[in-house]
């Protein structure tokens, strides 16, 4: 069934890969995307890219393994993609029926070494910890592949951009949206890919229900030249990873930063203090050389679930609007999921409201 005309709110890598599912599985129906900025420009743009097939729930590791075909086809379809395979380690004290259960199909070391070359330096190995390898890895310049996507749609969807949306009002009739630009718009169905903008005034009640929070989320570069045979390495029980950026030449040492219900509009995109303070500490747990090289990065924020899993849900009776998002730092690694799972919602919603 048509679902009419669809407004997809938010441009990032989720918002561009609603769109393009909904083209390619409804090509007679309408789409318009809409972002408040260029599109790609918001987390997309500070994403570390990294993809690999992992999954806390059986949830996450099916839609982990979805997303990853995706990527594999769209690589093999569009070589020019900037998607770049990377074989990874993975360093945990973990008991290794847990990680099985955690990553699909890692392959252990039996003769885990005392330290890893990685990134010009040597990572110091616990003796408790062991070493596995992990297929199927690779990262993205995610705000290159948004543009492109986004740019593969203007044919067949229409796209709007720096343009905000200051009121969503769904009802009977249709989902009625108020634009920055005084434009008001009708449309029979919304899917919000807001990236870390949940408290937008035009939606923040819908999504409050959702639970979802926004924390911050801080890279650091490391000037340690980098390139394609370069291997990742992910420290497991820090969630935390060491990823060669090869086409821009450098390192990159992402953590986890424990600053929570920040604002993306106020927060700002340079270091502070305490984000290199927190990044060397972790990092000086396996290679202090490194942590000492820690001294510039990237910041922004991201919104993140209760669950822990991404959210995928109706916002109004109807099911006229659906929000997809909330994916606790991996809306790349997810997205295509995400977007499938979000045309699958709308499609459900419009069979119900036929009968």
């Amino acid at each position: 069934m048509a679902l009419g005309t669809v407004a997809v709110i938010g441009g990032g890598v989720i918002g561009s890969l609603v769109a393009r599912q909904i083209v390619h599985r409804h090509p007679a129906d309408s789409v318009l995307v809409l972002d408040r900025d260029s599109v790609g420009c918001g987390a997309s743009r500070r994403s570390a890219g990294l993809h690999f097939p992992r999954g806390s729930s059986e949830r996450v590791r099916r839609m982990s393994g979805y997303s990853q075909e995706f990527y594999e086809k769209l690589k093999v379809d569009r070589p020019t993609s900037p998607i770049y395979p990377v074989g990874m380690s993975l360093l945990s004290q973990a008991d290794p029926d847990g990680l099985e259960r955690t990553y699909a199909e890692p392959a252990r070391r039996n003769d885990s070494p005392a330290a890893l070359d990685t990134c010009g330096a040597q990572i110091r190995v616990p003796p408790h910890m062991s070493v596995w390898d992990v297929r199927g890895a690779h990262y993205a310049d995610v705000h290159r592949l948004t543009q492109m996507l986004i740019t593969d749609l203007r044919t067949r969807a229409a796209v709007r951009e720096g343009v905000r949306v200051t009121a969503l009002n769904p009802g009977g009739a249709g989902v009625g949206l108020s634009l920055s630009t005084g434009e008001q718009l009708t449309v029979d169905r919304v899917v919000l890919a807001p990236g870390p903008w949940l408290g937008e005034p035009a939606w923040a009640d819908l999504v409050a229900p959702l639970g979802a929070r926004i924390k911050k989320i801080v890279a650091l570069h490391i000037d340690q030249h980098a390139d394609e045979t370069d291997r990742a390495l992910v420290f497991h029980d820090e969630d935390a990873f060491l990823l060669p950026l090869a086409y821009r030449g450098h390192w990159l040492f992402s953590y986890t930063c424990p600053d929570w219900d920040v604002d993306p509009d106020q927060i700002g995109a340079h270091l502070v203090a305490h984000d290199v303070e927190r990044a060397r500490e972790c990092l000086s747990r396996y290679a202090p050389s490194l942590a000492l090289r820690c001294t510039s990065g990237r910041v922004f924020c991201d919104a993140y679930s209760g669950s822990g899993q991404p959210l995928v849900h109706r916002l109004d009776p109807d099911g006229r609007v659906v929000f997809a998002g909330a994916a606790n730092g991996s809306g790349y690694r997810l997205a295509p999921a995400i977007a499938a799972e979000a045309v699958q919602l709308l499609d459900t919603g419009v069979k119900g409201s036929s009968r």
